[in-house]
């Protein structure tokens, strides 16, 4: 990472020289917000709804972003040319920024940082999650922002658990995962998601977009978390992730068989490659 350019407050440069100020409402108050893509052969994917969220998210926090959508697209390409890291991710972060006072938001701060990711397979064969729910509804929910307190302060417990990740649940209502959108395959072979109170995710979106257009009827909707009971599959879906499926939420087995999510996977490589070809 040392030799790795990032950018910070204007410019590019190493990131063994880039320090962030101790005055910014990021780590004076963990005031910030951040978005996450993949670099593929060099190109940003979907970058165009990654930047609107980013934009959303900045709007519903009272931040001002300090450039324009058309000017970071430009420093994405430059900072992927100059890294030439073909497979990676990018995390774009607008912070806070210094304040006089340490409570005011006055003026934010854009950092974007590149770091490799492994090449994942075109072929569904990952080895499914096991969830731990937890009750738990996160502030601004359709903010991508910086606080993960709950999902660190979990970490030990999900350990001890056996699980690879947390469900968080709401009064009984399966919300999201702290990183990833959470889908239920319903006994009539529905593809069912949390259309509230939930972080609207660009694969997510990409996953019901594909879905719909290709005959799979897609439920937008509250989700009783004991509706896993009858379930005929789970899986989560991220940017890095793409697709998961889930074999077990708390001590509940859920079949990992349903060609569903052998589909829908296909259908978001798919979607993936006809981007990259534009």
């Amino acid at each position: 990472m040392e030799n790795t350019s990032c950018y910070y407050d204007g410019q590019i440069s190493p990131f063994s020289q880039t320090g962030m100020s101790l005055n910014d409402l990021l780590i004076q108050r963990g005031y910030g917000i951040f978005d996450y893509l993949r670099v593929v052969d060099n190109k940003p994917l979907f970058v165009e709804d990654h930047l609107d969220r980013l934009y959303n998210s900045a709007a519903l926090m009272h931040m001002d972003v300090p450039q324009s959508k058309e000017s970071i697209l430009k420093i994405v390409m430059e900072l992927v040319a100059k890294n030439d890291m073909p497979y990676s991710g990018l995390k774009l972060i607008v912070s806070g920024g210094d304040s006089s006072d340490g409570y005011s938001l006055e003026q934010p701060r854009l950092t974007i940082i590149q770091q490799p990711l492994p090449v994942p397979s075109n072929q569904f064969s990952v080895n499914p999650f096991i969830l731990m729910s937890h009750p738990f509804q996160r502030q601004l929910p359709q903010v991508k922002t910086t606080d993960y307190l709950m999902a660190i302060y979990l970490q030990p417990q999900l350990k001890a658990f056996g699980g690879q990740d947390i469900l968080y649940t709401h009064e009984g209502m399966i919300r999201e995962c702290p990183r990833s959108n959470f889908f239920l395959i319903s006994e009539q072979g529905h593809i069912v998601t949390a259309k509230d109170q939930v972080l609207k995710g660009i694969t997510r979106k990409n996953i019901l977009a594909e879905a719909s257009a290709n005959g799979i009827t897609i439920e937008e909707r509250p989700i009783a978390l004991d509706e896993i009971n009858t379930a005929k599959g789970a899986f989560i879906a991220s940017s890095t992730k793409r697709i998961i499926p889930v074999s077990k939420i708390d001590t509940t087995n859920i079949p990992t068989d349903s060609p569903i999510l052998q589909k829908v996977f296909d259908l978001l490589v798919q979607k993936e490659q006809a981007y990259l070809k534009v």
